[in-house]
C-alpha cells in the first residue's frame, strides 16, 4: 500500500496545479496503486502577510499547523509545492509530527544528473534573490543566474498580481519567455521554474531552455517516496 501523502497548500492556484501534476504522473504509471492524498491549507492571506514582513517564524508556524492537521488525517509525510516558503519548511520540520519532503534537493539532483553548468531562475523576488537554490546548486558546481533586477520586479508583479489568481495574460507570457531567452543568451543551459504557478506560462514546448519545473519534480519525488514509482 502506498504511503499517504499530505499536501500543505499555500497558494491555492499552485497547490491545485501541483495536485493535478501528481495525479497525472500516478496515472501514467502502469499497474501502480493510486496513493491516498490529503490537502490542508491555512488562510493564504496569512502567508502573504508573513512573507511581506519576512517573518519566517510565522511562515513556519503556518506550515506546521498544516502538517499537524495532515498527520491527524493519516498522512505519513508532507510537502508544499510553494517555492517562496521553502525557508519556512526548515522551521516547520522542528516539532513536525511527520517528515517533510523538500524541493531544492530534488531540483539539484536532476540538474546534476543532466550535467548542467549554469541554470537560470524564474520565480518571485524572494526566490530569485535569495539562497533557496543558489547555495545548494553552488555547492554542486552549478551556477544559478537570476534575471536582471528590472526583470525580477516584473516577474514578481506577474506572479503576485496575476498567476496566484490563475490569470494568464499573453503579454505576461511573452515577458517571461523573453526573460528565458535573455538567460539563454547569457550562457544558461537550463532554467528552473521556481514558482508553482509558472507552468501557466512556461512549458517544455515553448521554453528556449530545458525546463526544470520544481513542482513537477516534487510531484514525481512524492510518488517515489510514497512507493508508487
Amino acid at each position: 500500500m502506498p504511503k499517504h501523502i499530505g499536501i500543505v497548500a499555500v497558494s491555492p492556484e499552485g497547490a491545485a496545479l501541483f495536485y493535478r501534476q501528481m495525479s497525472r504522473h500516478a496515472a501514467d504509471t502502469p499497474g501502480a496503486q493510486v496513493p491516498r492524498v490529503t490537502m490542508h491549507a491555512e488562510p493564504f492571506a496569512g502567508y502573504l502577510r508573513a512573507l511581506a514582513d519576512q517573518d519566517w517564524h510565522a511562515v513556519g508556524e503556518l506550515l506546521r499547523r498544516s502538517a499537524e492537521a495532515l498527520a491527524r488525517a493519516g498522512a505519513e509525510f508532507c510537502l508544499t509545492p510553494d517555492n517562496a516558503v521553502q525557508h519556512g519548511v526548515q522551521l516547520a520540520e522542528a516539532g513536525s509530527p511527520i517528515p517533510w519532503l523538500g524541493i531544492p534537493d530534488l531540483v539539484a539532483a536532476e540538474a546534476v544528473k543532466d550535467h548542467r553548468r549554469v541554470v537560470g531562475l524564474i520565480g518571485t523576488r524572494m526566490v530569485t534573490t535569495g539562497s533557496t537554490y543558489q547555495t545548494l546548486l553552488g555547492l554542486k558546481g552549478i551556477q544559478v543566474l537570476p534575471p536582471t533586477p528590472a526583470e525580477i520586479e516584473e516577474m514578481n508583479r506577474i506572479i503576485f498580481e496575476e498567476l496566484i489568481y490563475g490569470k494568464i495574460k499573453v503579454s505576461s507570457q511573452r515577458t517571461v519567455l523573453g526573460i528565458i531567452e535573455s538567460l539563454a543568451a547569457q550562457g544558461c543551459d537550463g532554467v528552473i521554474l521556481a514558482c508553482s504557478e509558472a507552468p501557466l506560462l512556461v512549458t517544455r514546448e515553448n521554453s528556449r531552455l530545458p525546463v526544470y519545473d520544481a513542482a513537477d519534480l516534487l510531484a514525481t519525488g512524492a510518488l517515489q517516496r510514497a512507493g508508487v514509482q
